[in-house]
Order: structure tokens, then sequence, then C-alpha cells
């Protein structure tokens, strides 16, 4: 039988899903869009203090939905059921961004691919080393993790990437990595590496259009640093 908290519930609910069908995501802060993102997977609970919770945890939206799985089910009043819900969000997110730069000239859709690359590696708490492959049009053709690694190193092989741009028929390449520590400052050791990629490719007339380094705090990119 129904009480007043849950028509209470309810009546909140429909007051958010009101909101956001009339202003969108950016009429509501953080906590109120969490709240509408939890819903599916809490349909008769009060989520205002599960939301309130893992933003005084993580930060912001985008950080509850990046959390590892391990620290979101560390949160009270998580369970595995939200966590896997939370998880598909950012899978969606992921695969939204994706969409919005594949099969698409790479260089002229710039926004959209830096801000893909955010999406799938500014909150990682490891270091992976991703390339994007490029045909002769610059059209982005492929889109591989080439390496995982640590919290500060990702192990990096320039042949595979040259082996790997030949197998795709490939012309070009940007090279990507992600900064776990968040400064995308690139550090001695990445300007070595992408000195030793770009040797490899060009003895095969491939191009290496830039390096982008993601963290949270921003990206950098080596060619506009002149380091490319």
């Amino acid at each position: 039988m129904s009480g007043a908290g849950d028509n209470g519930t309810a009546g909140h609910r429909e007051r958010l899903r009101a909101r956001f069908l009339k202003g969108g995501a950016d009429a509501m802060p953080d906590y109120e869009l969490l709240e509408l993102t939890l819903f599916a997977a809490l349909p008769r609970r009060d989520t205002k203090p599960l939301a309130k919770a893992l933003l005084a945890r993580f930060g912001s939206f985008a950080e509850v939905i990046a959390a590892p799985r391990a620290r979101l089910l560390e949160v009270k009043g998580m369970g595995e059921t939200v966590a896997n819900h939370l998880k598909v969000v950012e899978a969606a997110a992921q695969r939204l961004a994706k969409t919005g730069v594949m099969g698409r000239p790479a260089l002229s859709s710039w926004t959209a691919l830096l801000d893909y690359c955010t999406a799938a590696m500014a909150r990682s708490e490891i270091e992976e080393f991703r390339v994007l492959f490029l045909d002769r049009k610059n059209v982005l053709i492929a889109d591989e993790v080439q390496t995982r690694g640590t919290v500060d190193h990702a192990p990096v092989y320039p042949r595979e990437i040259v082996k790997r741009a030949l197998e795709l028929s490939a012309s070009a390449l940007i090279l990507v990595h992600n900064h776990p520590s968040g400064d995308p400052t690139p550090s001695r050791a990445d300007i070595a590496m992408t000195r030793e990629i770009v040797t490899a490719a060009k003895a095969l007339s491939l191009a290496v259009h830039d390096h982008l380094v993601i963290g949270r705090a921003g990206h950098s990119s080596f060619k506009s640093l002149g380091l490319l």
C-alpha cells in the first residue's frame, strides 16, 4: 500500500522530469541531473540523498559517472544495480562522443575529437595510450587503445604502432594518452617516446599529426607546443 512518502517521492520525480523536459540538462544542477539518472535504478526510493552523497565524494556529475565501480560501491546506499546503471550511462556517453568523430575528417572535427578523448580517457585511474588512425583524406578510420599501464606509465612500442597502421592502410596518426595525475603537461619520457614514433612512422611515409595528452585539468597538444 502506498503512503504519503511514496506520493511525495513520485511528485518530486515528476517535477524533476518536467523541469528537464522544459529546460534540458543545462537548467539543472548536477545533483538533480544525477537524481534523474538514478530514477531507473531506484524506482521506489528517494534518490536525492544518494545523489548528494555521490557528489560529495566525487565532486561532479561527470566524475560520478566515470568513477571506478569499486569506488562507487564504497558510498553508503550504493549497490551493484546502481553501479551497473552508472557504468551503462558512462558507456553510452562515450559511444555518443565516438559517433561524432568516427568516419569524419579528424582535423576539421577537432573539438569533437577532443571531447571524445576527454570522455574516454581523462578520468581513468591508469595510463592508456591510444592511436587514432586516419586515411589519406584524414578521415578517422580506427581508434585503438594500444597499451594500458599503471598510474603513471603505459609501455609504448613504435614498431607495433607502425605495423598496425600498415594493416589498416592508414596514412596518418594522432597519438593520444592520458595522465591520471590530472596534469596534461608532457613529460620528458612523453617527448622522447613521441620522437621515436615519428621516426618510425616517417620511414614508411606515415604522418603523425599530433600527440594529445589528456588530463582532468585539460589537454596538451604537442603540435601547439612546438614539440612536433
